[in-house]
This record gives C-alpha cells, structure tokens and sequence, in this order.
C-alpha cells in the first residue's frame, strides 16, 4: 500500500554530482523520519543523511561536507544533493522512511562513480 521509489542514480565522474530523490505513495497519514542509507558490495549498510518532519537534519560520516538532504511535505519525497563524488561513494542508495508509524525502505538506486 505505501510505495518508495528512487530516481536519479546513475554513472558519475569522480569529482562530480548527482540529485536523488525518493517519493513515498499510497495510503499515507504521516511521515516522520526520512533518509537514505547506502551499501556498497562486501560492506554494511551505513547512514547517508536523515531529515525530521521539521527538518532537522543528520549526516553520516561519508556524508559530511559534501551531501545536503532535503525534503518536500507536500510532495512526501526527499532529496539528497551529493557533490565532489568519489569512487568510494560507488554503492546502491536506499531510501527509508517512517510511514505512519512504520519503516519503509525503497528498492535502491545504483550510484557509480567512475572515470
């Protein structure tokens, strides 16, 4: 009934950027939390960005500095802005979100960055 769908994944340079972004459908009365996780082969997931329902944010380590998260209420989609992209930054991205007082996850969009 409540659907996640990511966009915007795709092949990068090093060095450059990338728009993702997730909208949450179906029989929604609230969202809280939403963010994006990523895991790259052979590691764990780990946290990218969160974001409340006012808008507070959290960034993971791999995040910080280069990464802005964003979101629209009325749209129940949120954005992940990355920048100065490395290699290392090569995984699929999830998205999460609390729906009405559950966790939902999207299917996951690849990132790769490459020369």
């Amino acid at each position: 009934q409540v659907q996640l769908v990511e966009s915007g994944g795709g092949l990068v340079q090093p060095g450059g950027s990338l728009r993702l972004s997730c909208a949450a459908s179906g029989s929604i009365f609230g969202i809280d939390a939403m963010g994006w996780y990523r895991q790259a082969p052979g590691k764990e997931r780990e946290l990218v960005a969160s974001i409340s329902n006012g808008g507070r944010t959290r960034y993971g380590v791999p995040a910080k500095g280069r990464c802005t998260i964003s979101r629209d209420n009325a749209k129940n989609t949120v954005y992940l802005q990355m920048n100065s992209l490395k290699p290392e930054d090569t995984a699929v991205y999830y998205c999460y979100a609390q729906i009405n007082w559950r966790d939902y996850w999207g299917q996951g969009t690849q990132v790769t960055v490459s020369s």
